[in-house]
């Protein structure tokens, strides 16, 4: 079992800036992968970035050029860097950890979100 602990919600201004953390602990493995998705009131939920424990970023289109995804293998955890935010961005953002299990079973884990606001 994956625990996930998120920290860094808030509310910020358009045009500024918010860091979000989350930090894995129980039966990690090696290889694994770790993410942001967002959820918007009345929306689907939605990839935003991925970082593999290689180092390997996936982003959604819509953030491109203005989020970073990075992460602290030795801490298991994983940073956004959300810059130039909009108020669009504004949405409920959960941590994602998945990884398989070396008996074949792949496991997908979520922590409970942190609210993100952007004002105009």
């Amino acid at each position: 079992q994956v625990q996930l602990v998120e920290s860094g919600g808030g509310l910020v201004q358009a045009g500024g800036s918010l860091t979000l953390s989350c930090a894995a602990s129980g039966n990690i493995l090696s290889i694994n992968t770790m993410g942001w998705y967002r959820q918007a009131p009345g929306q689907q939920r939605e990839l935003v970035a991925t970082i593999t424990s290689g180092g390997s970023q996936n982003y959604a289109d819509s953030v491109k050029g203005r989020f970073t995804i990075s992460r602290d293998n030795a801490k298991n955890t994983v940073f956004l860097q959300m810059n130039s935010l909009k108020p669009e961005d504004t949405a409920v953002y959960y941590c994602n950890f998945y990884q398989v299990y070396h008996i074949g079973l792949p496991m997908d884990y979520w922590g409970k979100g942190t609210l993100v606001t952007v004002s105009s």
